[in-house]
């Protein structure tokens, strides 16, 4: 089954997809967000194109688990996007994945405008690999 991971954030939204057997993360790609709206029917799009069979959406919770208002903007993104592209949508804990983005990017050389311009899709690609290790027996 292939996976696309949804890294949601106000101004870009990381997505990462996972080769067709739903093993591996694959590519991962970068979307402006500042119009949910529009977002969400590219990451619909993008779903459709790429012949995703489901979708996960990173849940940011707090380190003590309990959620906030970005938790709560993040569900109801996972909603629009679970009716837009027709999928179901599961969402996973993505705490700390934005910060291993940024430490993996920069001790690979990635700094300033390039990190910024990467992180996301990294986040995604982590929580994509979160998730399919969840599956794994």
């Amino acid at each position: 089954m292939k996976l696309m991971a949804v890294d949601y954030g106000d101004a870009r939204t990381g997505v990462a997809f996972s080769d067709p057997t739903g093993t591996i993360a694959g590519r991962a790609l970068v979307v402006p967000s500042r119009n949910r709206e529009k977002a969400v029917a590219d990451l619909a799009r993008l779903a459709r194109e790429n012949g995703a069979e489901r979708i996960v959406v990173g849940l940011p919770r707090n380190m003590d688990g309990s959620e906030g208002d970005r938790a709560a903007l993040c569900r109801r993104v996972a909603a629009e996007l679970a009716e837009a592209a027709g999928l179901e949508t599961v969402l996973w804990d993505e705490r700390r994945t934005t910060v291993d983005a940024h430490r993996i990017l920069s001790d690979n050389g990635r700094r300033g405008r390039r990190r910024k311009e990467t992180v996301d899709a990294v986040a995604a690609t982590l929580i994509l690999e979160g998730y399919l290790g969840s599956l794994r027996p």
